[in-house]
Order: structure tokens, then C-alpha cells, then sequence
């Protein structure tokens, strides 16, 4: 039954890593995947001799000698502990997408577009380059990649010349998500998992994230691409940029509650999900009351009526990206599976025997997810690890899966959205801009090894 197991993962995965070519929307396998794992685990459990207390982190005793009943009653409570552990995790990014949708709502982020005034292409490149570090590092890696690449659009007509500013944008959302707890689906995972706390993430990360992002951009702005001006002027639309008075405040308001949540855990010891709750709630409030002013000042025209008639809440809640969060729950399950019949830890064990330096491993997995999902990697290395709370381990393994994916386009969640808004082709990003994300990884991880030892000594 394990080997069924282990087979109907590496094909539900297979089927996740080739999306693109099947035409089936990755969620699809993930679900089914986990469905039949854990049924196939109801099916056999009575002739598993090994189960991982994932509490513990360690392999149960004499698990084989219990009685039909205790083993069902333990894989039932297994699951509910994975299913809690998991929903943490997506109550989290839902709170974040509907904040993210909201400000979008307000046309928040346009305000950025105010800032962006020269023409020279090499000052445009550290400008989106530092605003995807840091936009990313608040909201996420994929939604600082379309904000920006949305504003690209409106600025740079030239689709050759936008397409090189796009790969750099992917290498520097993808660094500047690393760093933060929240800026990474993956860092969110160890974050939440009690693996890092927001400081040491920060003092293990920043500055390897900061030369991932700065030393590709360096480079790129030394480059032929870059070199010049724009073919035409920026042309800046004041009244585009603040579509409405309510714009730049939503902004500020909304990136300021996400900020909020990584205090609020430290200060009250709650999971963080609950802080992303409270902000929630307070920029809804806020929208509301947005919203409902709006309509009150306006004329009864048809804009004026679908500001006032339709809460900004409830449309940015159906603009959430469900699939995604259902991709996350399957994908997370399906791991959980395996580590709860201990095949993880197992290989974690013969990983580390065949190779004993855990900084080539951890490097290998981050190389890895250029090509696999770095969401079942950073799950996997969750059940394979038993490191304590901020072991320098923890930090590598969140740089190495957030910066490796930038390696090919579609190695991130950042790289795919950029795929598909700009038309990149694989083997474009592949010989213009993956030489510079493996440069930057490097450096970084360097960076990494370094930072560790003093901080180590």
C-alpha cells in the first residue's frame, strides 16, 4: 500500500508540474491526490508498521502492535491536527488576498505610479527593482509582480524592452518574499509552523535576500537592454493615478494592517491567522465606510450606484483567488500523508547519510524548486526536519525554496504570472535572465553561510 501511495503522489505531482502542457488547472491533481492518499491510508492501516507524530516530531512506538480501532482513532486525529495546521495557513492568505483585492478596489496601488517620473531605463530598473522587494515583502511575491507589471504596462510601451524590465522583477519579488513571514507562501509556512520568529528571519535574510535582488539588477543595468531612455516620454495621467480621494489611504491602511499582523503575534502569542483577522476587519470597516460616503457625495450616476449599492468587501472576496487557496489545501494534505507514515522522515534520513552537508541539501532543494513547486518542497522539508525553533537550517531552507524558483520562469508563482501577462517564452527567460537569478542565489547563499557563522560564533 505505501508504494500505491508513493506512486499516486509522484503522479499527481507530475501532473502539478505540468499544468501548462495537460491544459488542467493544478488544483485538480492536488485535490484527487490527497483524497486517495489518505483513503488509501484508511484502506491499509492496519498493515502500516510505522506513524510520525508530527507533534513530536518523532516515529511512534510499537505503532504496529495496536488494535484496529486505536489505529483508526489515531489516524483520525492525525488528520485533524494536519487539517488545523493547514487551515491556519490558508485563513492567513485569505485574509491577505482580500486586503491585497480591497486596496485594489480603491485603486490603491496606481498611487505608486506618482513616484515613477524619469525615462531613463537604468534608473526605471532599480526603481521596480526596490519597489518589488519591498512591495513583495508585504503583500506577496505573485501580487507585487502583477501591481507592478500592471503599471510596467502603462509605461513602457515597447513590449522587447518590457519583457527584460519583467525577468528582473521576478528575480527581485521572489528575493524581497524570502526575507518577511509574510511575503512568501513558503517562508508563511515555517513561519506559522513555529519554525522562525519574524526577527531572526530578518536577521538571517535580509541582506542575503537584498544580493540576491541587487547583484542580477546590477548586472542587468550594466547590459544593453537598459541602456537609454524610453522611446516616448511617460505620460502620467493625474487623474489616473487617484481614480478616487480614498486611494492613497487604503494603500497606506492596507499595507499597514498586513505590517501589523508579525506585532500582534509577538506581542499576544496567538497564531497569526487570528492578528490577519483583526486586520481584516478593520480595513473592511474602513472601505465601508469608504464606500458608503462615496455614494452619499456622488451623483446617482452608474458609477455612483455600483459604489454604493455593492460593498467593496463582498466584491474583493469573489475576486479571491480560489483555486489557488484550494491548491494549497490539496498539496498540503497529500504531504502530510507521507510524513504521517513516516516516509519522509525516512528519506529525510538517507538524505542527510548520502549527503551529509545540509547546506548542499538545502541548496539542492532550492535549485529544485525552479522546477517543482516550492509549496510541497518547503511541506516536505517540514516533515523531513525535526530542527528546533530558529535553527539556522529553517532560514536556509526559506531562502533557498523562495529565491531558487527564479532560476526558470516557471519555477515561481511570480514567474508563471509574468509568463502569462507578458507572453515570455520559457526559452527567453531561459537565456536572458536565468544566468542572473542562479547568480544571485549564489551570492546569497554565500551571503547566507557567512551571516550564520558570526552569528553562530
Amino acid at each position: 500500500m505505501e508504494i500505491f501511495i508513493v506512486f499516486v503522489f509522484v503522479l499527481g505531482y507530475l501532473a502539478i508540474t505540468l499544468e501548462h502542457n495537460l491544459k488542467v488547472d493544478k488544483l485538480i491533481p492536488a485535490l484527487v491526490m490527497m483524497a486517495i492518499c489518505w483513503a488509501a491510508i484508511a484502506f491499509g492501516i492496519d498493515d502500516f508498521q510505522n506513524w510520525f507524530d508530527s507533534g513530536q516530531h518523532k516515529l511512534l512506538d510499537a505503532f504496529g502492535a495496536l488494535n484496529h480501532e486505536a489505529k483508526l482513532h489515531l489516524m483520525e486525529e492525525t488528520l485533524l491536527h494536519h487539517l488545523g495546521k493547514t487551515a491556519e495557513i490558508l485563513f492567513f492568505l485569505l485574509g491577505a488576498m482580500t486586503i491585497v483585492e480591497i486596496i485594489d478596489h480603491f485603486d490603491g496601488f496606481s498611487t505608486f505610479k506618482s513616484y515613477i517620473k524619469t525615462k531613463n531605463k537604468k534608473k526605471l530598473l532599480w526603481i521596480f527593482s526596490f519597489l518589488a522587494f519591498i512591495l513583495s515583502a508585504i503583500i506577496d511575491n505573485l501580487t507585487a509582480t502583477i501591481v507592478l507589471l500592471t503599471i510596467l504596462q502603462k509605461i513602457v510601451s515597447k513590449k522587447e524592452t518590457r519583457i527584460w524590465f519583467a525577468g528582473v522583477i521576478i528575480i527581485a519579488a521572489n528575493a524581497g518574499g524570502a526575507w518577511s513571514p509574510i511575503g512568501d507562501v513558503t517562508t508563511t509556512m515555517l513561519w506559522i509552523g513555529k519554525k522562525v520568529t519574524t526577527d531572526m528571519l530578518i536577521t538571517y535574510l535580509f541582506i542575503p535576500s537584498l544580493l540576491c535582488m541587487i547583484v542580477p539588477v546590477f548586472i542587468a543595468s550594466l547590459t544593453k537592454p537598459f541602456k537609454g531612455d524610453l522611446e516616448k516620454d511617460i505620460e502620467v495621467d493625474v487623474e489616473e493615478i487617484h481614480e478616487t480621494k480614498y486611494s492613497p489611504v487604503m494603500l497606506y491602511l492596507g499595507l499597514g494592517m498586513i505590517l501589523f499582523v508579525p506585532l500582534f503575534k509577538t506581542v499576544t502569542h496567538l497564531p497569526p491567522y487570528v492578528g490577519m483577522m483583526l486586520s481584516l476587519g478593520i480595513v473592511c470597516a474602513f472601505a465601508e465606510i469608504f464606500s458608503t460616503r462615496h455614494f452619499s457625495l456622488s451623483s446617482l450616476d452608474e458609477h455612483a450606484d455600483d459604489s454604493g449599492h455593492h460593498s467593496p468587501v463582498h466584491k474583493s472576496l469573489s475576486k479571491i483567488e480560489m483555486p489557488s487557496v484550494l491548491f494549497f489545501f490539496g498539496i498540503l494534505m497529500a504531504v502530510a500523508a507521507l510524513e504521517s507514515l513516516g516516509m519522509l522522515f525516512h528519506f529525510a534520513e538517507g538524505l542527510n547519510t548520502t549527503i551529509p552537508n545540509s547546506d548542499v541539501v538545502v541548496m539542492l532543494l532550492g535549485i529544485g524548486s525552479a522546477v517543482i513547486d516550492n509549496v510541497p518542497l518547503v511541506a516536505a522539508s517540514l516533515g523531513m526536519f525535526s530542527n528546533e525553533l530558529n535553527d539556522p537550517l529553517w532560514h536556509f531552507i526559506a531562502f533557498s525554496a523562495g529565491t531558487g524558483g527564479s532560476m526558470l520562469i516557471i519555477g515561481s508563482a511570480a514567474g508563471v504570472v509574468a509568463m502569462g501577462m507578458e507572453k515570455i517564452s520559457f526559452f527567453w527567460y531561459f537565456k536572458n535572465i536565468t544566468w542572473l537569478a542562479f547568480l544571485g542565489f549564489v551570492v546569497g547563499s554565500m551571503s547566507f553561510i557567512f551571516i550564520r557563522g558570526l552569528i553562530g560564533a
